[in-house]
Order: C-alpha cells, then structure tokens, then sequence
C-alpha cells in the first residue's frame, strides 16, 4: 500500500533515551527529505498538499522531536540541543544521507543540524526562518505576540492569522489549507502539553540574542540550500530570509507574493515544484 498523509502509521523509534514518534512515507528511491516543524506543531501540522506533493518523487519522513506530542522526554531549551535529538532521531532510523526541510524554529533546527552533522546532509531547505541573531529575533514579533494572544472563535483559526496575510486571497488559501489541515481523521497527534511553549520560547531567545559575529556560523555550511518565505512573514521578519541567501556560501531565495510566515501553504503547488526542483538538481559545483 502507497501511504499518504492521511494513512501513513504513527511508528516510533528509541533513540537518546527518548521514544520519538514519526511517519515516514512516499517514494522509497532517493535520500529521504526529514521534516522539521514550527513552534507547538506536531506531525499533523503539515500541510498534506505539501507533504504528499513531494513524496511522490521521494520518501517524506516526519517526527515529533523530544517532548513534542506523541514523542516521549523533554523538549530542550536551546536550539542545538533539538538539533542533537534530531540528528540521534535520523541516526536510529538509519538513514546514511537525508536532505532536511526546516520550517521557522524547524529552519533554526535543521541550520544546527547542518552544523553538527554535516555529512548526514546532503540540501537543506530553510521555510520561513531565519539566522542565529536576525531581525527582530530576540523575542516573538510585536505582530506574534498579538496573534498568538488573541482568542479565535474556532482554535485552529490562529493559523489564519500565522501563516496568511489579510488579503482576500490569502484568507481564501488559508481556509483551503484549514479543509486540508484536518483532513487526517484518525490517529491524529495529540496538541502539544503546556511545557512545549515555554521551553520552545527559551529556545527562540537564545537563538535570537544578537551580537557580532551572529551570522558567521552560516559559512560553514557548506550544502547546497534552498531558502524560501512570503515576502510579508511578520513571525520571522522576511529580511532574515535574505540575510541567510547573503551569509551561506551557495543558497538561492524565493519570496512568494503576498504571502505571510506559512508561503508554502498558500502555494503548495508552487512548493513542492521548487522544492522537486532543487533537490532533484546536480550538484552545480
């Protein structure tokens, strides 16, 4: 049986003492495309537009990190330590060679799992993030702390207000991705526990302290690396996405139109043809 998103089993794995649950689907051929996920998400977070796009062509592996929902332990406070468990997470599952989508704290996650682990990575795309030290970074934006302080009618309308601007068209593709959104029914993730949050925000604001020198890690990684936002991100300020294509030795961007912090879900199409694209592409030097 193909599985797709809504059909992959929940497995989980033991690796640094911690039960990580995971999914991991698609077209076995190829090095297996690892996903990392925002602040408080969970496996059932992704957009299966997304997700199943791309694993047509490739095998899509998906996971809780450490204190995550279905993933037993802690979640740590600080960016490199959730950059360890993933790396003892891919480690356990065998895998010799992954590419690693990172996605806002997820795109801080997988930049330190570069820098840990670089040979296990082979192209790495960053989603909405951006460097140690960028923009705005040190806390949530003033336009975060409002949108994840307001109250919403319906819970999951907080993710209209996250990843969409407030155009007429980029609200009519936030509902859509709120139909695909929960178009899993069963076994679905359980929300994440009231620890995950604060020790998340610790995390953020070490990573975001700014000081001289902050963007000088990203020289070192050396894998070819796809950058990708909305041009209006107000979650991770859209010039960081810049900054990361100025700072790594060989990254392009593309900035969507009209598109807040989740660009990839108002254009998934769009995504998963760039994504394909640039994973599929030798090597250009």
């Amino acid at each position: 049986m193909i599985h797709t998103h809504q059909t992959a089993p929940t497995r989980f794995v033991e690796a640094n003492g911690i039960r990580f649950a995971y999914r991991r689907f698609g077209n076995a051929a190829g090095t297996p495309l690892v996903f990392n996920q925002h602040f408080t998400g969970t496996m059932d977070h992704w957009d299966p537009a997304v997700i199943d796009g791309l694993s047509k062509e490739r095998e899509v592996i998906l996971f809780n990190n450490a204190g995550v929902s279905s993933s037993s332990g802690e979640v740590p406070t600080s960016i490199e330590g959730m950059a360890a468990n993933a790396i003892a997470f891919i480690g356990a599952l065998g895998p010799s060679k992954v590419d690693v989508l990172g996605f806002s704290i997820g795109g801080f996650v997988a930049q330190e799992i570069a820098g840990q682990a670089p040979d296990l990575v082979r192209k790495l795309i960053l989603v909405g993030t951006g460097p140690r030290g960028g923009e705005g970074m040190a806390t949530l934006t003033p336009e975060a702390q409002q949108i994840f302080g307001a109250t919403y009618e319906e819970p999951d309308h907080l993710w209209l207000a996250v990843h969409f601007t407030g155009s007429e068209a980029s609200q009519a593709a936030g509902r859509d991705f709120l139909k695909r959104f929960r178009l899993r029914k069963e076994n679905r993730d359980p929300e994440v526990n009231g620890k995950v949050a604060p020790a998340q925000l610790e995390a953020l604001g070490k990573w975001g302290i700014r000081f001289g020198g902050a963007h000088d890690y990203l020289k070192s990684i050396r894998q070819a690396v796809l950058v990708v936002n909305g041009g209006n991100d107000v979650i991770v300020y859209s010039v960081n996405s810049f900054i990361l294509q100025q700072h790594l030795p060989d990254a392009q961007l593309i900035l969507y139109p009209d598109a807040n912090h989740g660009s990839q879900y108002q254009y998934p199409e769009r995504f998963v043809r760039h994504v394909s694209l640039f994973l599929s592409e030798e090597e250009a030097r």
